[in-house]
């Protein structure tokens, strides 16, 4: 199985990506391949003038193309996800998620931004043709420290996203079950 995670965070290190390194080393735990991406991956001019023909998103879709699964993770700004998670987001081609399986994950200093999720971060993935978009996890910043170095999270955190991992887990083998039918 193959899983790209991006990290829509302008800013590294950040706690969303901290998130997604610990999603992948448990990934990576269970036989899965992971591919990480996030913004710095792309120059902004090629994200700022969608530029479609960008190696670095050329390779992504390729990469995405190629995945079972995808993991996104945002920080929650004026509640939404990031606009630079935005803007490569609409480079994508219309189809780009159909048949995966997606994680949505996003970091905030409150909870008051935690519905970003669902009604921001969300419809997008849909709009992308995403196969099953999982109920997302919402970190508050507070619930992640040391992501600069040696990522720690809240009890509560960490069971909430191994939850979370284990049922984008079971997601990605009923694909690969019913894909396996199909043939």
């Amino acid at each position: 199985m193959r899983v790209i995670t991006l990290a829509g965070s302008p800013r590294f290190p950040s706690r969303s990506t901290a998130l997604l390194t610990l999603c992948q080393h448990a990934l990576e735990k269970r036989g899965v391949e992971v591919t990480p991406w996030n913004l710095h991956n792309f120059l902004p001019e090629d994200l700022l003038y969608a530029r479609f023909d960008s190696p670095a998103l050329l390779a992504m879709k390729e990469d995405l193309a190629a995945a079972d699964g995808v993991i996104v993770a945002t920080p929650v700004y004026k509640a939404s996800f990031s606009g630079a998670l935005k803007i490569l987001l609409d480079l994508l081609p219309e189809r780009a998620l159909e048949h995966k399986v997606v994680l949505p994950l996003a970091t905030g200093g409150t909870l008051a931004h935690m519905l970003a999720v669902d009604y921001a971060l969300k419809p997008v993935l849909n709009a992308l043709k995403a196969q099953e978009v999982l109920h997302g996890i919402f970190a508050e910043d507070s619930q992640i420290t040391h992501y600069d170095r040696q990522p720690e999270l809240s009890s509560l955190l960490a069971s909430r996203l191994n939850d979370a991992l284990t049922t984008f887990w079971f997601a990605l083998q009923r694909r690969e079950a019913r894909l396996a039918d199909a043939i």
